[in-house]
C-alpha cells in the first residue's frame, strides 16, 4: 500500500457528518460511531450509525454499508465509492469492506487513537485486536486521521464510558 492519502475539504465535510452520526448514536444510548458511503459523483448513497446496544455486536455502520453496497451497487460503483467514518474500521468491517470491493476509506480517528484513549482510561481491551485497516485489507486506499476532529471524537467516547463526569 502506498503512503496514506491526504484529506480534502470535501472529505472533511463528510467526516463532519460521520461525527454527527456518532453523536446521534451516543445520544440514543449506543457506541459513538457513524459512517457515510459516497459514490464517485460525491453523492451520499447510504449512512448509518452504531446499533450494537441491542446485543448484536456486528451492527457497526461500516458493516451495514458493506451489506447495503453489495445489494444495491454494481461492482464498479462499489470500487469507485468512498466510505467515511468517525473511527477507523475494526478488522470485521475492514474485511467486509474488502470482500464487497468498496473503494477508499477516510476516517476521523484511528484505531491506534481509540486504543490509546482506552488505555489512558484504564478500560479493558476489546475481544478483537484493534488492527489498522491495511493490516486486514492491504490494498484499500486509506486517509486519516483528521486531527481537527480528534478532541470531539475523544469527548464522545469519554462520555460513553463516563469519563470526566
Amino acid at each position: 500500500m502506498d503512503e496514506p492519502q491526504t484529506i480534502s475539504e470535501q472529505d472533511r465535510s463528510h467526516l463532519r457528518r460521520c461525527v454527527d452520526l456518532a453523536r446521534e448514536a451516543l445520544e440514543d444510548g449506543d457506541e459513538p460511531f457513524g459512517s457515510v458511503l459516497v459514490d464517485a459523483t460525491g453523492s451520499v448513497r447510504f449512512e448509518d450509525r452504531n446499533r450494537v446496544k441491542g446485543g448484536d455486536a456486528t451492527r457497526h455502520p461500516e458493516f451495514e454499508i458493506a451489506r447495503w453496497a453489495a445489494a444495491n451497487l454494481s461492482p464498479a460503483e462499489r470500487g469507485e465509492s468512498t466510505v467515511y467514518t468517525s473511527g477507523e474500521h475494526c478488522p470485521m468491517c475492514s474485511a467486509a469492506h474488502a470482500w464487497v470491493g468498496l473503494g477508499r476509506i477516510v476516517y476521523a480517528t484511528s484505531s491506534e487513537q481509540l486504543t490509546a484513549w482506552h488505555r489512558e482510561w484504564e478500560l479493558p481491551a476489546g475481544p478483537v485486536a484493534a488492527l489498522p485497516v491495511n493490516a486486514v485489507a492491504p490494498e484499500i486506499p486509506v486517509a486519516g486521521p483528521a486531527p481537527e476532529l480528534a478532541d470531539e471524537v475523544r469527548g464522545l467516547h469519554a462520555r460513553l464510558h463516563g469519563i470526566g463526569r
